[in-house]
């Protein structure tokens, strides 16, 4: 009986003890939004943009809920580009300092912010940048700047891009677990990765052209805002001409070389403020609390911005996966609401799962035939990303978007050899001829093999289906651009599988044209659920931190992606319409 009353004691008191935790947390969360629009915005403040944090297209999260930014490991893209926009207009923002270190963005996303400060200048306001040492992303956005500033002991990276392609056919050869690779028979450089162990001499030349497009675009960029030719320009990333600040300065990537406390002097010049007087500062973040209560499209008329990001796989989705149940939600919400006259679909997406991207094109197809459906392509819109894209009335991409990869291709794991040696046999048994299906602890067979591959090739022609319709161009045609290559948007844009280069706001105005309309307002999709939400709903098994988080910690960060490479590729099921590797562009 004792043993019983104890037992009961303890239940009750950790019921009690997890109530007081709980109710304490939300005191706290609410004391934390509460604060959200007391962000003060002095006059002759400096907009000073950091971008610490990883950048999405879009995070999603619940407007106004106190709870919206607990544990957001990421930036909306939107929100920075709403801030830079709406500070062009505020008077009280005299001008931006852009002080960042290792930008973790696309380079399509950067282009887009690099284009938003630009805007930012034309009506006189001034941007600086500052930086301890600048990498290549940095440098390409503090480029925009009027004045570009480096540490006296700092380091400005600059030397062209370069990507890496993992290979896996020795550690499977080694491990003996080994990915068995059914791809239509043109898909030449798809999953090379597992077929062998160095690049082939086509896929070299295809990724090459591929990176050297962006990087084109990039230095195109920085040569209008530095006055240095292309050539020049691609002279000093050949000789590491800004290796050194001094070499920086001569060769012309900077203007300057201060430490912080001389460039705060110069930003209090560029304000009229004396040394002795104190600069207004604001954070990004402090500011963007205060411009999200501004609306930059106005108008009772909306157009809708659904947002496609991550990979595409089979189920609902979240604000990292593409699924069919959150995006078609969204467009079918979008297409019913006599609010919204026209949609933009975003996407940042490799691809994955060919059966949710039809599922999804489909619905796009279905709200086409009702109004306007314009497409926004973000760093990536590739595979399932582009065909999920395919049947808009219109197509636009950043000039450095990867697209294409017009491909199917899947991808089946295989213990046979390990099951051997550690001494492991299967055997099935089945009522009919075909009952029997693949085991990873058997060799292929001839007849599953051909099953499978009657699959990859009914996908591709499908596929090519979408392609011809939407683009408006032959079978034929659509083959002879596919093939699984990839392409940057400005190639791209030449082949005629986009329409337009642009930014978002550029596809926006074109849906708004489309719908013949003047005055708009905007309504973004899909709602995510925020933090604290998608705690509350693991309670019993969550954690403020990952698992994710705590490996990536512990074994660094490159090993992580590495991880997450084989790790992706073991969980793809049934055929894909993705890319095959991930293109790191650095």
């Amino acid at each position: 009986m004792n043993f019983l009353r104890n037992l009961l004691a303890a239940i009750l008191g950790c019921i009690i003890a997890i109530g007081v935790i709980f109710v304490m947390f939300f005191v706290f969360a609410a004391l934390l939004g509460s604060g959200e629009d007391t962000v003060e915005v002095k006059k002759n403040s400096i907009l000073e943009i950091q971008l610490q944090q990883p950048i999405s297209d879009y995070v999603g999260s619940n407007e106004g809920s106190p709870f919206g930014a607990l544990f957001q490991k990421t930036q909306g893209l939107d929100d920075i580009l709403h801030a830079i926009r709406i500070a062009k207009k505020d008077d009280r923002i005299k001008g931006i300092s852009i002080n960042n270190n290792f930008l973790m963005s696309g380079w399509a996303q950067t282009q887009s912010m690099r284009k938003a400060l630009e805007d930012f200048k034309s009506d006189g306001k001034f941007i600086y940048s500052y930086g301890d040492f600048y990498m290549q992303k940095d440098y390409y956005l503090a480029s925009v700047s009027d004045s570009v500033f480096l540490n006296p002991v700092g380091i400005l990276e600059f030397k062209g891009l370069s990507t890496e392609v993992l290979f896996y056919k020795e550690l499977q050869e080694k491990t003996g677990v080994k990915m068995e690779v059914i791809r239509h028979g043109k898909y030449k450089s798809a999953v090379e990765p597992y077929l062998n162990n160095e690049m082939s001499e086509a896929n070299r030349t295809q990724i090459k052209e591929l990176i050297g497009s962006v990087w084109n675009s990039v230095v195109e960029d920085i040569a209008v805002s530095r006055g240095i030719s292309v050539g020049n320009i691609n002279v000093i990333a050949d000789t590491l001409g800004g290796r050194t600040p001094k070499y920086a300065r001569t060769s012309g990537l900077i203007d300057a070389i201060v430490y912080f406390d001389e460039y705060e002097n110069k930003l209090k010049k560029a304000t009229g403020l004396e040394l002795d007087e104190e600069i207004n500062l604001l954070s990004l973040e402090d500011y963007s609390k205060n411009a999200s209560s501004k609306r930059w499209y106005k108008g009772k008329d909306k157009v809708a911005i659904i947002y496609a990001q991550g990979e595409i796989m089979y189920g609902e989705g979240s604000n990292e996966i593409i699924g069919q149940g959150l995006i078609n939600e969204a467009i079918i919400k979008a297409r019913d609401d006599e609010k919204v006259k026209a949609i933009v679909l975003r996407v940042n997406s490799p691809g994955g799962s060919a059966l949710t991207s039809d599922i999804i094109w489909r619905e796009v197809e279905l709200a086409k035939a009702v109004k306007p459906v314009v497409v926004s392509m973000g760093n990536v819109a590739a595979s399932g990303g582009y065909y999920i894209a395919a049947g808009a009335d219109k197509i636009f991409a950043e000039p450095t978007t990867i697209t294409g990869s017009i491909g199917v291709f899947g991808t089946v794991p295989n213990v046979n050899e390990l099951a051997a040696d550690i001494g492991i046999n299967a055997e099935q048994v089945g009522t009919n001829k075909n009952s029997v299906g693949y085991s990873v602890f058997e060799p292929m067979t001839d007849s599953f093999r051909e099953e499978v591959q009657e699959g990859i090739e009914t996908t591709y022609t499908t596929f090519l289906e979408r392609v011809s319709e939407g683009r408006g161009i032959s079978m034929g045609q659509a083959d002879s651009i596919a093939q699984g290559r990839v392409w940057s948007g400005v190639d791209a844009k030449r082949i005629g599988l986009v329409d337009e280069l642009g930014t978002l706001d550029d596809a926006i105005a074109e849906a708004a044209n489309l719908a013949d309309l003047e005055e708009f307002g905007i309504k973004k999709f899909p709602k995510y659920k925020t933090g604290i939400e998608k705690l509350m709903e693991g309670f019993g098994g969550a954690s403020l931190f990952s698992k994710e988080d705590i490996i990536a910690k512990e074994i660094g960060s490159e090993a992580y992606i590495i991880l997450q490479e084989i790790k992706s590729a073991m969980e793809q099921k049934g055929v894909q319409t993705r890319m095959p590797y991930t293109l790191n562009i650095k």
